[in-house]
């Protein structure tokens, strides 16, 4: 600090708020950069992801922003549509405070939702699509949604829901020709509300970057999900994080083979904007549209979870025939299996691994590959973009801590601690529920609640969910390596393991395989492949094969496999 002269001092302090008075001299102390510096219109405007459709639309207006079928729309169009939404929403009553919930597959209208509503100062809320009625209805009643935009295809689901709902919501119907067959829930269409709307953008940016722009529900593997409230900054940061850690390039062509509804895709509706790209729009996941489309209309990059590579790699390799060009993909997961990453490079698609959790905008840690791994092994090459790698861009840190301590366990490659990350990616906290929110930032980190180590090089391996850790007579067994053995068998699709109580060993491991179609394989050889790959006492004690549930995102509910085999009785 610089120190004034009393009478200097005498004239600046009544005017700077950052005078500060010296005990011991006397003297008022002011740092010289403070003065008539302060923030104003001019220097300082709000980070929101809002931004990037602005500028989308004024330096690309002709560029196409969306396909879907046949439909095409540019920027200028899309940037007009979002206003209408925006303007029709305000005009009945909505704005800051207030929540609109979509009940969405990846249609135009979804990403459209990802401007329009936060325009208003509201709240978007982006349903899971494949969440029963009951849940749905938790969720509309816990955001106080007032709004639901929602698609014929869930009507079913939907109108039992509402049924459910304490309050009343406007539902506004999304119709799409090639929505399957079911009824018009709402009050009036889409389109007809986009009609009440202006083209003009008006007040895009929020006052305050820190205000809510989203609210998303975690699973809920038990009791009531929590719902998660990001804001514009995050999800600014997270956006321009998926620019620069993926190398992703001015007007990229990006496939949605990852539900919008979940994490907002990633922040990758703002993403898309930001580098004017176009967005391939794609209402379920099918390989055989997957490849037609990456072929098209010459995909540059997609995201998804393991089982959606898994189903791209297992199909026939006719579908492949023409595919000319390398497509970039994030893969996201506790841990993908290494068949998952070198199938796909065999197929041509060039993985990156990402991780993240809902609370910090999807993905926020990277894997991010260093030139020397291109002249390794295949298979080493699997391993290390396998790993969850180190901070996204603009996420400021994530490390492994030890829960008790709170202290960064040694970079040893085998001292377990627990993933905790800090930064300006970060989720405000859970809506309506302080006590879950504390004790998700105890000791000023966010706890995932994922296990792993850190190896030499700094990067992060995850090892298991603390829960899905299987001790068996006093060993602890992680069920992600096991699963990761599963996965290198050419008959197997998915695999999860779980532990199962046993009356020797407290708990042991117990698999459940689903086989790639047209595949038989007896539990025999799995097991004695798994001998040849794990230690003996890792290798599952049997083998349950069927289809595996999962969330919409591919991820295994391993909850509902705990709850067949009984994991919760089992002896410690």
């Amino acid at each position: 600090m610089t120190r004034s002269s009393p009478i200097i001092a005498a004239v600046i302090a009544p005017q700077s708020p950052w005078a500060v008075l010296d005990k011991e001299s006397h003297m008022i102390s002011v740092n010289p950069y403070d003065l008539g510096l302060e923030k104003n219109a001019a220097n300082h405007v709000s980070l929101s992801p809002l931004s990037f459709l602005r500028r989308a639309a004024a330096v690309y207006p002709r560029r196409t922003a969306i396909v879907y079928g046949e439909h095409r729309q540019t920027w200028a169009e899309t940037e007009a549509r979002c206003c209408r939404l925006a303007s029709a929403l305000r005009a009945r009553g909505i704005g800051r405070g207030d929540t609109v919930a979509v009940m969405l597959p990846n249609v135009p209208a979804m990403l459209e939702a990802h401007f329009g509503v936060p325009m208003t100062g509201a709240v978007l809320n982006t349903l899971n699509t494949r969440l029963d009625a009951e849940a749905i209805a938790f969720m509309l009643d816990h955001g106080n949604a007032r709004v639901l935009l929602t698609d014929r295809e869930f009507s079913k689901v939907v109108g039992k829901a509402l049924t459910l709902v304490k309050h009343h919501i406007l539902v506004i119907d999304v119709e799409d020709d090639t929505a399957p067959a079911g009824e018009h829930l709402g009050t009036l269409s889409y389109e007809a509300l986009l009609a009440e709307g202006q083209p003009q953008p008006t007040g895009f940016l929020p006052e305050n970057e820190w205000d809510a722009i989203a609210l998303n529900y975690t699973s809920g593997t038990t009791g009531n999900p929590k719902g998660v409230v990001t804001h514009h900054r995050g999800a600014y940061l997270n956006a321009a994080s998926n620019v620069i850690s993926w190398s992703l390039p001015q007007h990229a062509t990006y496939l949605w083979t990852l539900p919008m509804f979940h994490c907002n895709g990633w922040c990758f509706p703002w993403t898309m904007a930001l580098v004017a790209g176009t967005s391939v729009c794609l209402r379920r996941i099918d390989p055989s549209v997957i490849y037609w489309l990456l072929k098209t209309h010459h995909i540059t990059h997609m995201c998804g979870a393991p089982i959606v590579y898994n189903l791209m790699i297992s199909a026939p390799p006719k579908l492949r025939e023409g595919l000319n060009h390398t497509v970039n993909g994030l893969i996201a997961g506790a841990a993908p299996p290494v068949a998952v990453i070198e199938g796909c490079e065999a197929a041509g698609i060039n993985l990156t691994h990402v991780y993240g959790l809902t609370e910090v905008y999807g993905p926020a840690a990277v894997c991010a590959k260093q030139e020397e791994w291109n002249a390794l092994p295949l298979e080493e090459r699997a391993r290390l973009n396998g790993r969850q790698g180190v901070p996204y861009a603009l996420q400021e840190e994530v490390t492994v801590l030890n829960p008790e301590t709170l202290q960064p366990v040694p970079w040893d490659d085998h001292t377990i601690g627990e993933i905790c990350f800090r930064g300006n990616v970060v989720m405000k906290g859970y809506l309506k529920n302080e006590a879950a929110t504390r004790e998700a930032f105890a000791g000023g980190w966010f706890h995932t609640g994922d296990l792993a180590v850190r190896d030499a090089s700094g990067y992060i391996k995850i090892k298991d969910r603390s829960k899905d850790v299987i001790i068996s007579g006093g060993e602890n067994i992680s069920s992600v390596e096991v699963e990761d053995a599963l996965h290198h068998h050419p008959a197997v699709m998915l695999a999860a393991v779980v532990a199962e109580p046993d009356a020797k060993w407290g708990e042991v491991p117990c698999a459940f395989v689903e086989l790639k179609p047209g595949q038989d394989v007896g539990e025999g050889e799995l097991l004695a492949f798994c001998r040849e790959h794990i230690a003996r006492y890792k290798v599952p004690k049997r083998v349950v094969f069927g289809e595996l549930p999962k969330t919409a995102t591919g991820k295994v509910q391993k909850f509902i496999l705990r709850q067949q085999v009984k994991s919760a009785s089992a002896i410690e």
